[in-house]
């Protein structure tokens, strides 16, 4: 497959929102159920809809877990091929910083079809959402717990980068927290092939278009901005993506969504180094990693398994590390 035919996504980035309760029972709308692998599920509640996909609450009939039910509306044969493309990402990666695919399948309505992907429900919901518990209180991530989520989510970036491919579409509500604070990386739909060499203007105009469509705008990488007619985009749009992850943890919001949401460019604003906020009670390592992450020239950003050593030198000369935000 190449690079072009994985471009484009009609799903929506949720799984993130937790269900009604009515003290610890889950509030059920309806016991219709669907049937997925010869399996039977019971439907919940919708969680979101976008403009081509919609999610639901779903309950296993045969084991009682909870699950998140994508249906994607294709339209036409090119609609069902991207789906397909989707559902072929979540079954390459068996890892434990990536979401997991439960099962799926194609169904015909009124003459169109569409896909069902099945994924795990997690009920903790996005690190985005964490994030925004934090700054609802007036907290802060501790700095040993941002190390942690950290690692995981690079784990996750290192096992897609090893298989040639990159998410390209990295941010805060498309990563998932467990329990025990284990990222999940999910919204697989945009991922393509790691390496995509542009061959004249034709293609960079296809690849500058797909990516204002697909990569979220305040957390794409700057050679996606203005694609130039003869280069080579590779995984390093992931790196520059997790640094703006890293900079919404420290931060408690991403680098560029104020730029985003006064209407100024952040097309212009990634082309100067990022600003640390001072005083940073953080230590000056967690800065400096931040710092030689967000490089607006890919060719100087590091790659994750630089990243990955990094987090662990880090980790173990300050295994303890609390800190205080300002």
């Amino acid at each position: 497959m190449d690079w072009i035919s994985c471009f484009i996504h009609l799903g929506v980035g949720v799984l993130s929102y937790a269900p009604e309760r009515m003290g610890q029972t889950l509030c059920i709308c309806s016991r219709g159920s669907i049937t997925i692998d010869n399996k039977r599920y019971y439907f919940i509640q919708k969680l979101d809809e976008g403009g081509f996909s919609y999610v639901d609450l779903v309950e296993g009939v045969q084991d009682g877990r909870f699950y998140a039910l994508k249906r994607i509306l294709c339209h036409d044969r090119e609609g069902r091929q991207e789906a397909q493309t989707e559902v072929e990402m979540h079954r390459l990666f068996s890892h434990p910083n990536i979401l997991g695919l439960a099962g799926h399948t194609f169904i015909e309505r009124g003459g169109k079809s569409e896909a069902w992907i099945l994924l795990p429900y997690v009920q903790k919901g996005s690190l985005w959402s964490v994030l925004e518990k934090l700054r609802d209180k007036g907290s802060f991530m501790p700095e040993r717990r941002i190390l942690k989520v950290l690692q995981g989510i690079c784990s996750g970036l290192k096992a897609m980068h090893d298989r040639g491919y990159a998410h390209r579409d990295l941010k805060p509500t498309n990563v998932l927290l467990e329990e025990d604070d284990r990222p999940l990386l999910m919204d697989l739909g945009s991922m393509n092939r790691s390496r995509m060499e542009v061959k004249g203007t034709r293609e960079a105009m296809t690849v500058q278009d797909w990516a204002a469509q697909r990569c979220t705008i305040s957390y794409r990488a700057p050679e996606l901005f203005n694609v130039e007619s003869h280069c080579v985009i590779d995984d390093r749009t992931d790196i520059w993506s997790l640094g703006c992850v890293l900079y919404s943890m420290m931060f408690l919001e991403g680098p560029y969504d104020m730029v985003f949401q006064k209407g100024d460019s952040v097309a212009l604003a990634v082309q100067n180094p990022v600003t640390i906020p001072q005083p940073c009670s953080y230590s000056e390592s967690l800065q400096n990693l931040l710092s030689s992450i967000m490089v607006s020239n890919p060719q100087e950003r590091p790659d994750v398994n630089w990243i990955l050593d990094q987090i662990q030198d880090m980790t173990c000369s300050s295994p303890n590390t609390q800190t205080n935000m300002v």
